[in-house]
């Protein structure tokens, strides 16, 4: 081959690496947003969540960026609206919306089933769900899973009670209890056990815990990388104040049938 047709094809070699290299630093850098319900205000949810993006980061070497919704309201409007998402942690109702009408998979699950406890002080525990009617309830806003729940307990249109929304958080609402300002609140059963000075007035069904799923257009390969490092989650002892904040053991492996039927508790909120 000629001196000129040498160095032609080594700069064609050239160029075809450096069109590599740059592809390649690109896949690299894929950067994948992760949605989380928003039961902390946005700040606490990127304090308490970081070390989970960071597991996952240096576990799969992939890039993942925490999305904290402000309140329930955003979060619902941007899930109806297909806003890009790319992993969801999702309790039951929503993660199967997800699966249903986004076609998410689903990874893994919280190893606990979980409920949702209404509790308050002594003075009404004896009269039960009817002497909560016309009583101030704190809550999670509309449509958390614990105010779903607390709908189906007063189906009565005319028995209700005087549902607050105003909670930043499920910790948030039982320090309202505390505080007078409330005379009940729906929180996490597993967060009803960590203050025995309350008294349980009903208990929701159990539901599989939340999920972690993933859309339809991350890649497989990525999807069996996340999936496999949240199986291992519990065995890094920088995660254990995360499992304990969320009030869960580990991870377990979901299925679409986990959470079948569930998204039909969002039948009487506005969008549905």
């Amino acid at each position: 081959m000629s001196r000129f047709g040498n160095a032609v094809r080594q700069r064609l070699q050239a160029t075809m690496a450096a069109g590599a290299l740059l592809l390649g630093g690109t896949a690299a850098a894929a950067d994948y947003s992760f949605w989380v319900e928003p039961i902390y205000p946005p700040e606490k949810a990127t304090e308490v969540y970081k070390p989970l993006m960071e597991y996952l980061g240096k576990a799969t070497g992939e890039k993942f960026t925490l999305v904290a919704p402000k309140n329930y309201h955003f979060y619902w409007r941007d899930l109806r609206q297909s806003q890009k998402t790319d992993f969801a942690l999702d309790e039951a109702h929503l993660a199967d919306y997800r699966i249903q009408r986004s076609k998410f998979v689903p990874l893994v699950h919280t190893a606990e089933k979980q409920s949702y406890t209404l509790v308050s002080n002594q003075d009404l525990q004896a009269g039960g769900l009817e002497g909560l009617v016309g009583q101030k309830i704190v809550c999670m806003g509309a449509p958390s899973l614990g105010y779903a729940l607390l709908l189906g307990f007063y189906p009565n249109p005319i028995r209700q009670p005087d549902i607050q929304s105003s909670a930043a958080s499920w910790k948030d609402a039982v320090e309202a209890v505390f505080a007078g300002e409330a005379q009940a609140a729906m929180i996490p059963t597993w967060l009803k056990d960590q203050y025995p000075n309350l008294v349980p007035i009903k208990t929701s069904n159990e539901f599989a815990g939340a999920a972690i799923s993933a859309a339809p257009s991350v890649p497989e390969p990525v999807r069996a990388k996340v999936t496999e490092a949240l199986l291992k989650l519990d065995q890094d002892p920088a995660l254990a104040n995360l499992l304990l904040e969320l009030g869960i053991s580990k991870f377990v492996r979901a299925t679409p049938a986990d959470y079948a039927g569930a998204e039909a508790m969002l039948k009487d909120f506005y969008g549905y």
